[in-house]
């Protein structure tokens, strides 16, 4: 599994975490915000690769 797959797998379960968190402790409780700020930088993180990857195959 390649470093992309892994932090794809990550981000769908912090997407389900906070889908969960935001139901049952509200969507601007403290703990929906801190799983929202880390799958944020997962996706930033993500989206960086992605177009690093780009670069080089152009």
């Amino acid at each position: 599994m390649g470093s992309n797959d892994l932090i794809l797998k990550q981000i769908e379960i912090l997407r389900n975490q906070m889908t969960e968190i935001a139901f049952t402790k509200g969507f601007t409780s403290e703990e929906s915000i801190e799983v929202s700020q880390r799958l944020d930088q997962l996706l930033n993180l993500y989206s960086r690769m992605n177009v690093k990857a780009k670069a080089k195959s152009s």
